[in-house]
């Protein structure tokens, strides 16, 4: 696999360089810091958003963003001919950048341009893209394709093509019109807009509304992140995009999957859960709304990340102190796979897409911008933490370490059944209205 090619590129290189190979421990830190930079590298992208979003506009973010990628992929595609690892490094570490940008630019984008009646449809877009594109990795990376040692550097630099096409393409779409209109004030350019998104002449309805909305801001300014946090009227607003997105990262997904490997349990799973999931969502997310599917995607994961920690127990796998070795169930290793393949089911029934959603339904367009900054960054930092702490988690309680997900989960359940409103089928002003 590619990892394994990679480590053996560092350990020949390193070699070359100063006659001797890298140590075990060394390889390990070297190959952790190059897969451990793509959550760094988002994180400043995220907070990238605000200034980009708002001097470019939001289809202009996503091109300027497009090109880090091209320049990602030249780094790490031609790492091996200069006999570099800090290429590939470099290139992870601006995909990064380029991931937290467009992690908060499309989502944004995509609420922006919708109708109501739609705009959970769309806005569960990117993650059906996401688990699509971690498939078709998988795929490529088989050795029968792109898995082989020869192939690791066009394996990597193939994130080009993608970004190609997305350069390509967004010239056919035109800017944001509820941008164009609220902070650009550009009426003519958001009627033209919407009748290209829309498909139809009539469009003074939406332009009344997203009037109603420009005169019900203070000022049409973006506000910045510490103005957000500060801003005592949005308060559960800006709360609540802390609660489910930190809660999505800290679900417990990352640790029994990337995607989908559970260390205690062995083996991979297949990520056909995440692909076949994520459109079904898509079709029920406006007939259900958004309420149901995050509260039973998070009950339905801290159910089986308590699941995992019974199974773990009764096959015998984790070593326990006092416990007569007979006890052991060797079959109940099925149940901790089906509790995994449960964790990736209940996330794609809400965590997986809907932060993403509530992050642009809850706030009007003067703090949006900032909002995903918060959102995104949370995420990033989240992602990195799990990363970072789970093996130390693991080692420490064994077994007991996913009751710790478990709990996040419910409580994140029980957060959104409390506080969050229903926002099926309401304007931006509705769902300020009803926190107000």
């Amino acid at each position: 696999s590619a990892p394994q090619h990679i480590k053996a590129f560092y350990n020949a290189t390193w070699s070359q360089r100063y006659g001797h190979g890298l140590a075990p421990g060394s390889l390990t830190l070297l190959y952790s810091l190059t897969v451990s930079i793509f959550a760094l590298g988002g994180l400043v992208g995220s907070l990238l958003v605000g200034v980009l979003v708002e001097r470019y506009g939001r289809k202009g973010a996503l091109s300027r963003s497009a090109l880090l990628v091209l320049l990602a992929g030249g780094f790490m595609g031609f790492s091996r001919e200069l006999r570099s690892p800090e290429m590939v490094i470099i290139g992870r570490s601006i995909m990064g950048i380029h991931s937290g940008i467009c992690l908060s630019v499309v989502p944004l984008y995509l609420g922006e341009i919708a109708p109501k009646n739609l705009r959970g449809f769309l806005g569960l877009m990117p993650s059906i893209f996401i688990c699509l594109g971690v498939f078709f990795a998988q795929v490529l990376g088989l050795p029968e394709l792109l898995g082989e040692d020869r192939f690791w550097p066009l394996f990597l630099s193939m994130v080009v093509i993608p970004a190609s096409l997305q350069l390509l393409l967004l010239h056919c779409f035109p800017e944001s019109p509820r941008y164009l209109l609220i902070e650009r004030n550009d009426v003519c350019g958001a009627t033209k807009a919407l009748h290209q998104f829309l498909g139809t002449p009539d469009v003074q309805d939406v332009i009344k509304e997203m009037k109603e909305e420009q005169r019900s801001l203070s000022s049409v300014e973006m506000v910045s992140v510490w103005q957000l946090l500060r801003d005592r009227s949005i308060c559960w607003q800006t709360l609540s995009v802390v609660v489910v997105n930190a809660g999505m990262q800290l679900s417990g997904i990352d640790a029994v999957s990337p995607v989908g490997a559970c260390p205690h349990l062995g083996g991979e799973l297949p990520t056909t859960p995440l692909v076949s999931a994520l459109p079904r969502q898509c079709f029920t997310i406006e007939k259900l709304g958004r309420r149901p599917l995050i509260i039973t995607g998070f009950c339905a994961m801290g159910i089986c990340s308590a699941g995992i920690t019974f199974s773990l127990l009764l096959q015998g796998g984790i070593p326990r102190p006092r416990v007569p070795s007979q006890t052991a169930l060797p079959w109940m290793r099925y149940v901790g796979v089906a509790c995994v393949v449960g964790i990736i089911a209940g996330f794609c029934m809400g965590p997986a897409g809907v932060p993403f959603l509530m992050t642009a339904e809850l706030f009007t367009q003067s703090h949006r911008p900032a909002a995903y900054i918060v959102g995104g960054s949370l995420n990033w930092l989240c992602n990195f933490t799990i990363g970072f702490v789970f093996p130390f988690l693991q080692m420490s309680a064994g077994a007991f370490c996913y009751l710790v997900f478990c709990s996040i989960c419910l409580l994140v359940a029980l957060y959104v059944y409390l506080i969050i409103p229903e926002t099926k089928n309401k304007t931006f002003m509705e769902i300020s209205y009803i926190f107000a």
